[in-house]
């Protein structure tokens, strides 16, 4: 299956080195380009698309109000952020929006050609340490950081599930929290699939960015 890719960006230089090493791939296609936000939902409109690459920085609609317009969509595509500045506060922003991670934009052809292909699977591409440090220097601009859990959001899981949550959000990898709990790396990810599948959520990134708001684990990594 190929992957159909979108380059969000006001700079034409960059979104041409894109999309050679793009193009160079025999599973993936640059099918549509942008170069603010506006235009990139005005794209959309018309294009079928699997994931979008999109800046912070543009002129008239910024990445970050792009990528939430477009998450609100139906079936929309994933969102992959690319920013000049690692952990700054538009990359939480657009996290907040829906997208499924972040990536700097120096970042090497191999690893942006993973991150893509495992956005399109359904994974995040931040690692869970990355996120845990995003968000506990972003944390008071959630606004319900150190609130009680909602029980409408959080009571549909098991209580293995809770604890596996936690886990998540406080950045260990799958394989960490398998140790931790005793279980097998495929128990953790099935457990990981039904916490997603419950709360309505994308990916682990959307799993972290709620246990904050809902003060299920705090800054600092406590719960």
């Amino acid at each position: 299956m190929t992957i159909r890719v979108m380059l969000v960006d006001d700079q034409v230089l960059l979104r041409t080195g894109f999309r050679m090493v793009l193009a160079a791939q025999p599973d993936m296609e640059v099918v549509a380009e942008a170069g603010d936000g506006a235009e990139a939902i005005d794209v959309l409109r018309a294009t079928a698309v699997d994931v979008v690459l999109m800046d912070v920085r543009m002129p008239k609609l910024d990445g970050v109000e792009a990528t939430r317009r477009i998450c609100a969509q139906e079936n929309p595509p994933k969102v992959l952020i690319l920013t000049t500045f690692d952990l700054d506060e538009y990359a939480f922003s657009g996290l907040k929006a829906g997208a499924s991670g972040f990536m700097l934009k120096d970042v090497p052809p191999a690893e942006l050609l993973t991150a893509i292909r495992s956005v399109h699977s359904g994974d995040a591409v931040v690692a869970p340490s990355t996120t845990r440090r995003l968000l506990d220097r972003f944390a008071p601009m959630l606004p319900n950081t150190g609130a009680q859990p909602p029980l409408k959001e959080l009571e549909l899981l098991t209580g293995r599930e809770r604890e596996v949550m936690i886990l998540v959000a406080q950045g260990l990898s799958n394989g960490e929290i398998a140790a931790r709990l005793v279980l097998s790396e495929a128990t953790v990810k099935t457990h990981v699939g039904r916490i997603l599948t419950k709360l309505g959520l994308r990916d682990r990134v959307q799993v972290v960015v709620l246990a904050y708001e809902t003060g299920l684990v705090r800054a600092g990594g406590g719960s």
